[in-house]
């Protein structure tokens, strides 16, 4: 590998709520592990994956769900720190963690390392509403949409709107709670919308959208990473060939594939509101008018981050701890026809997309390479761990999503999982 990382700056993973099966924090323990970096992790018990892996230098137990006053996650995340003994890359995988962390920086700084973004900007990119008013706002295109402030506003949208439309969450931090819609929901008629409106209360957390139609889309993938002046250190683009739940949920099968449209379309969006730290965004191109438009920003890593390394070894994690130690980031293009694989979620997607008959063109006819999500001949126990707790109750969710995305009725949703795509 042409680069050294600077391993007395340990890396710790950052996660809140209860997702014990979780690939992407696996996948940055190896990362930057086998650097030589020390890595720590926050897990729900002792008997994760991530718990699991050889490059795991000590897993902090610590269950939380997400909803806990943030005074006493940031000084859980103090106490950690101090247990650690020494300033540490923090690296968050889902929303609540990169949210606290920007809006807490303050007593945060010191006993970690992060990128010094805007304290504000994260949950606003998190929010669908407000990722939605920074498109409009920067020009950048995404799917037309309402914010329903009460049912009678549901009614009016209902009257005027062409159906199917697509109902999601308004915030991301909704799914803790009492979440209005389970994941993203397609929505086919007038009827169905209003059935389930009056489940909504009096105000409504959602946002409708306009439904881009599979036959006429294709789902891409865009990770990165921003220095502390927006500029891109590491910006990779890629093709979803499977998700699951189909269509709606985390990424299964994917692809690296070049797209300079894409990639300067992010690149400028991320100067224009000032980002700085890892991304994981989610665009659908409409073939229908020849637009990439934004459905989801995760202002932290992706669960899928590891498809993307670029010729010279740098993913956007090892991106980041390069750049916040003071070293230079290596140049380099991005394998292009590389393959990434969740193995537990991507038999039951491709089941489901031979029947639905969706195919995307631009997924390589070979891939030039495979990184699995679990398995690693170099770390095996992740793997195994994730057997073991996946075989029974995993089966029994993936059929329940199986079911939920093919019985009849005005609706089909699917439940997104936890943490990124």
């Amino acid at each position: 590998m042409p680069f050294s990382a600077a391993r007395e700056v340990p890396g710790l993973i950052v996660k809140f709520g209860d997702y014990p099966l979780h690939h992407g924090g696996v996948g940055a323990i190896r990362s930057l592990g086998r650097l030589g970096v020390p890595m720590y992790a926050i897990t729900e018990d002792r008997y994760t994956p991530a718990a699991a892996s050889r490059y795991l230098e000590r897993a902090f137990v610590w269950p939380t769900t997400g909803t806990e006053e943030p005074e006493r996650l940031v000084e859980g995340l103090l106490r950690v720190g101090r247990r650690i003994g020494r300033p540490a890359l923090l690296i968050p995988t889902d929303e609540e963690a990169a949210v606290l962390i920007a809006e807490h920086q303050g007593e945060l700084t010191g006993r970690f390392l992060f990128p010094p973004v805007d304290p504000g900007l994260p949950r606003r990119l998190a929010s669908k509403q407000g990722l939605h008013e920074l498109c409009v706002e920067h020009g950048i295109p995404s799917p037309s949409a309402a914010f329903p402030q009460s049912y009678d506003d549901v009614v009016g949208f209902a009257e005027k709107t062409r159906f199917p439309v697509v109902a999601k969450n308004r915030e991301a931090f909704e799914r803790r709670k009492q979440p209005a819609v389970n994941g993203t929901t397609r929505i086919v008629s007038r009827e169905g919308l209003l059935t389930l409106a009056r489940d909504w209360g009096e105000h409504p957390g959602v946002i409708l959208q306009e439904y881009l139609p599979r036959e006429q889309a294709e789902d891409w993938i865009v990770h990165a990473y921003f220095d502390r002046n927006s500029t891109p250190l590491a910006l990779f683009t890629g093709v979803k060939v499977r998700s699951w739940p189909p269509h709606a949920g985390m990424t299964a099968n994917a692809y690296v594939v070049d797209n300079p449209e894409l990639a300067d379309l992010a690149a400028r969006f991320i100067k224009q509101i000032g980002f700085t730290g890892i991304i994981d965004l989610d665009l659908r191109f409409d073939r229908r008018d020849g637009q990439y438009k934004l459905l989801d920003f995760n202002p932290r890593m992706g669960a899928q981050f590891r498809l993307f390394e670029s010729e010279s070894g740098v993913d956007v994690v090892r991106a980041m701890h390069l750049d916040l130690t003071g070293r230079t980031v290596p140049e380099g293009e991005q394998r292009a026809g590389h393959r990434y694989i969740v193995e537990n979620i991507d038999l039951p997607a491709l089941l489901a997309y031979r029947r639905s008959g969706y195919t995307t063109p631009h997924a390589p006819a070979r891939a030039s390479g495979t990184e699995l999500a679990w398995f690693a001949g170099d770390d095996p126990l992740p793997f195994l761990t994730m057997l073991a707790r996946f075989v029974r109750p995993g089966a029994k969710h993936l059929y329940q999503l199986w079911r939920t995305n093919h019985r009849g009725g005005s609706t089909r949703s699917g439940s997104r999982p936890r943490a990124g795509r």
